[in-house]
């Protein structure tokens, strides 16, 4: 066992050596992966929190309705306030325990991995 900080919490963690046992005691059955839709979804949320299903959609570019329900049914993320009368989402404790990061800071830098913002708007240089 290990202990280990996370949001200002202290969390209990099972050694590497028994995760698999111990995940699928906990899972019983669940399937834990998910699909490439919710892990682009889920980044979108990450990254961009707190945002609306609204704006998850436009930048994924399709409607992320069930994948948003299947992500707050796995507690990854969760609402965390409304603006204009649509929810908005945010990731979770579980999503960063998951991730194994203590906070949102944790989250790489998107930076070098963008096309420049000229590039995307169509204006190019």
């Amino acid at each position: 066992m290990s202990l280990r900080e996370v949001e200002s919490r202290w969390r209990v963690y099972s050694s590497r050596l028994y995760a698999d046992a111990v995940g699928a005691f906990i899972v019983e059955g669940q399937s834990a992966r998910l699909s490439q839709a919710a892990l682009e979804t889920l980044a979108v949320v990450a990254y961009r929190q707190p945002v609306t299903r609204g704006q998850v959609s436009q930048v994924r570019g399709v409607n992320v309705d069930s994948v948003m329900k299947t992500l707050s049914a796995r507690g990854l993320v969760t609402e965390v306030g409304e603006v204009g009368g649509a929810l908005q989402y945010g990731t979770t404790t579980e999503f960063l325990e998951r991730m194994g990061m203590a906070s949102l800071d944790d989250l790489p830098e998107l930076a070098p991995y963008l096309p420049e913002l000229a590039d995307v708007d169509g204006e190019g240089r």
